[in-house]
């Protein structure tokens, strides 16, 4: 309220006067060239005509003072303010003791004019109720995926997931985004003998290390305001969209470092509902070629669609065994080829398994000359062989594995699966060996 009626609050809230440092109380004068800081003066000091660097005596000047009307011509603007303390101090409806505080006005005015004024007044009552809505609307408008009292996941400490979560610190809120750019500054001091050069050269420093500060906190912003913290949680949330809807988040994200989160999410809406207006278009115009003018007609279209593709695909995957049966080489090599598998599927005592039935499997990978293959023991060698794994990579793989193993206490195959990127029967193959030869332990 201070501020609404641009008056002044308690004296030791003020600067004191610039020219003797005492508490300044009114009426006072403040100079209207000078500023900011506003330039003050007490009228001991005015009338003396004190100059201080910039300012001179015979600059313009305002008398700054209470007493002036506000909302009622027999109350100056320092009784309101009186009387709005005396009813904070000495609660409301006890008048006597505000009486008493405020010494200019009876029992009755205080009471009368605060009722009056501050809770009876309709302008004050819109006022306030504007203000309630506006908040209302700001709240509903500004809603964001991540919310401050969400407890994000704690990882362990170099982890993948940490590493997905950006470095995110969950006991102290904030980023691993470039913690040293304040070592740059530990040497830098300013002294008054520094060359002009030097000077420049340690100016420049400064604005380098101010650029990275607003780099760190844009980064840290678009993060929080998107959800992208908890990044799981995150995907969890994209996966309930149509595979092309996802595929157009994932190409848009670039584009959320410019927009907000309300704003970019309205903007991947409009692209994913222009996506199906397109799709929906083409399917009409293909109705419309093929003649059709009603919806009965085109379920029937679709439904004979799917069953001739059927039919066009099994007719494909005869042709194809066809040309086994009409071409004898072909057939012999086919043959051949079937025989190594199985009779390699019988003698692995690693894996034993048989190529499921109407489904060609691919021969074992040919390790010979492949590079890594000389770190590899028997066992590993047959695995290799047998999920057409080359050697270098494999022993990647255990790496990572043996060592997200060793931070955990142990490791679950899904950790493994989101650990390495690869297919998942592959995954579980090589979670299962190195479970069976010790170098791993289950969760």
């Amino acid at each position: 309220l201070r501020f609404a009626f641009g008056l002044p609050g308690d004296p030791f809230d003020k600067p004191p006067c610039r020219g003797c440092s005492s508490y300044l109380t009114e009426p006072y004068v403040k100079c209207a060239e000078c500023g900011p800081p506003p330039f003050l003066l007490c009228l001991q000091c005015f009338t003396r005509g004190f100059e201080y660097k910039k300012h001179q005596s015979d600059h313009t000047y305002e008398i700054m003072t209470s007493d002036f009307p506000v909302l009622d011509p027999n109350w100056t603007a320092q009784e309101e303010m009186s009387l709005l303390e005396a009813v904070m101090d000495c609660g409301f409806g006890n008048w006597q003791d505000v009486a008493n505080q405020m010494c200019t006005k009876s029992k009755e005015e205080c009471e009368k004019h605060y009722m009056k004024h501050f809770i009876n007044n309709p302008l004050f009552a819109s006022t306030l109720l504007n203000l309630k809505q506006a908040e209302e609307v700001q709240h509903n408008e500004t809603a964001i995926p991540f919310h401050p009292a969400d407890d994000p996941p704690r990882p362990t400490f170099d982890s993948l997931l940490s590493r997905d979560m950006a470095g995110y610190m969950p006991a102290r809120a904030d980023f691993e985004f470039d913690n040293y750019a304040e070592w740059d500054l530990r040497d830098i001091d300013f002294v008054e003998d520094d060359s002009d050069i030097l000077h420049a050269l340690k100016i420049a420093v400064v604005d380098i290390y101010h650029s990275r500060l607003k780099e760190r906190q844009r980064r840290k912003k678009i993060i929080r305001d998107h959800g992208l913290i908890n990044l799981r949680k995150f995907q969890i949330l994209e996966r309930r969209y149509p595979k092309e809807v996802q595929d157009l988040y994932e190409t848009m994200r670039r584009f959320a470092r410019i927009l907000g989160p309300v704003e970019h999410d309205k903007f991947i809406e409009s692209h994913a509902l222009e996506f199906e207006l397109r799709r929906e278009i083409k399917r009409l115009q293909e109705y419309r070629a093929a003649g059709i003018t009603n919806f009965c007609s085109a379920r029937t279209y679709d439904h004979l669609k799917k069953s001739r593709d059927e039919e066009r695909l099994k007719r494909t995957m005869l042709s194809e065994v066809l040309q086994y049966i009409q071409d004898s080489s072909a057939c012999q090599q086919w043959l051949s080829r079937q025989a190594d598998i199985h009779q390699s599927a019988q003698s692995c005592s690693v894996f034993p398994f048989s190529p499921p039935a109407g489904r060609r499997s691919a021969p074992p990978l040919n390790l010979t000359g492949l590079p890594g293959t000389e770190k590899l023991n028997e066992k590993e060698k047959e695995l290799c062989q047998m999920v057409r794994l080359v050697p270098g990579a494999y022993l990647e793989y255990k790496a990572a594995l043996v060592n997200e193993c060793n931070k955990q206490g142990g490791l679950r195959l899904a950790q493994a699966r989101a650990l390495i990127k690869i297919d998942v029967n592959k995954t579980r193959k090589i979670y299962d060996f190195l479970i069976r030869e010790g170098y791993i332990t289950k969760a």
